[in-house]
């Protein structure tokens, strides 16, 4: 889809019926919310856009930022006249859902940030990693989820993943000094969402992210870690509904 007078592309899949979320992934690509996407679009639409960069995507260079994407996604939701939108974004993701929030919250329902990253704080940057210890970082369960590429293939396209995203945020890395500070002017619910694992942005970072919008609700997604929606997708998607069903009272 031709975006912001055609000047940003991005792949977008499109599933399912209902109420519309968009999905937005974080720096390990659209893979990681797959199965999100999936089982969620049993019982809504479900928009998952492939930031540009990432996935061998085109990204203008003008394109270079969390800001720079959630102006892209509202052009997104205004093409399609799209109303009473949820979104949920993992990590990266949920720094571009925030900004959406904060610039355009007409067309939203509320957000759901799953270990989201955009206020300063303790970030592990995992990209220096060994793939064994960004995996430990990264899962509750580690053992389960390998991070090695399994093909010289997958290893250039992790790799590109990487390079977009520090495009988008190694400086500061995967913050904004402001954004803390504007989340106070929040007029859409908001439900964030925590692997209690984490060891890239841990428990007591997901507090404060919440603490900074006003009425945000917190949830604690145990034996889980950066992606809670992998590890323990079915308590995910119930948070999802619940906070879904609430929007809609």
């Amino acid at each position: 889809m031709q975006l912001l007078n055609d000047t940003v592309t991005v792949a977008l899949a499109d599933q399912g019926q209902g109420r519309t979320f968009l999905l937005l992934h974080g720096g390990a690509g659209p893979a990681s919310v797959a199965g999100l996407a999936t089982a969620l679009s049993a019982r809504a639409r479900v928009l998952t856009p492939t930031h540009p960069g990432f996935n061998g995507q085109p990204r203008p260079q003008g394109c270079a930022s969390a800001g720079d994407l959630a102006k892209a996604y509202l052009d997104l939701l205004e093409r399609m006249d799209l109303k009473d939108v949820i979104i949920v974004g993992n990590s990266f993701g949920g720094w571009v859902a925030a900004e959406m929030a904060l610039l355009a919250p007409r067309r939203l329902a509320g957000i759901v940030l799953l270990n989201a990253v955009g206020i300063d704080g303790v970030i592990v940057d995992p990209v220096g990693l060994a793939p064994a210890e960004r995996a430990a970082k990264a899962f509750h369960d580690p053992q389960r989820y390998s991070l090695a590429p399994a093909s010289p293939e997958a290893a250039a396209i992790m790799a590109a993943n990487h390079a977009a995203l520090h495009a988008y945020a190694r400086q500061p890395f995967m913050h904004d000094p402001t954004l803390r500070a504007r989340l106070a002017e929040l007029r859409v619910a908001a439900l964030v969402a925590w692997g209690a694992s984490d060891g890239i942005v841990d428990v007591a970072y997901g507090r404060r992210l919440c603490d900074s919008m006003p009425g945000a609700a917190f949830a604690i997604v145990e034996e889980a870690g950066h992606f809670p929606h992998i590890e323990q997708l079915q308590q995910v998607l119930g948070l999802i509904d619940d906070f879904s069903r609430a929007q809609m009272l």
